[in-house]
């Protein structure tokens, strides 16, 4: 367990990104960050925007985070700054902490640039082996 001033240093870091976030809202912005705390806060996987409404992070009605959702803005020049200036998680060793999903998540309807090819695999992900008679996309 990290030391009282540290965890003290660690939670002022956060209010302090938590306020940058909020200015870097325009449009929609206390909908828009209560969203924000809404997935964070949820149990799960987040598979509709109805559900962010049914959180208690959330005291808006559902027909407020549609709004939000087409209509809010965000400022991303000044988000990008937020990130820039802020001191990066460390670990014991003075290593830099990140976080990495690396869930597969399959879409063979999605969009890629020109410059890239991806190759969605005709099996699925769960399998273990793919059949035989499926040639491997890499």
């Amino acid at each position: 367990m990290p030391d009282r001033d540290a965890r003290d240093a660690a939670l002022r870091e956060l209010k302090e990104f938590r306020v940058d976030f909020r200015a870097c809202l325009t449009r929609w912005g206390d909908e828009l960050f209560e969203i924000g705390d809404a997935v964070l806060c949820s149990d799960g996987p987040v598979r509709g925007l109805a559900d962010l409404s049914l959180t208690p992070e959330h005291t808006r009605s559902h027909g407020s985070v549609q709004r939000a959702m087409n209509d809010g803005r965000i400022d991303f020049e000044r988000l990008n700054w937020s990130f820039v200036l802020r001191d990066l998680p460390r670990g014991p060793g003075g290593g830099i902490v990140l976080a990495v999903d690396v869930t597969p998540w399959l879409r063979p309807d999605a969009n890629t640039s020109g410059q890239r090819t991806f190759c969605h695999p005709p099996y699925s992900a769960l399998r273990e082996e793919k059949p035989s008679d499926q040639a491997s996309p890499w």
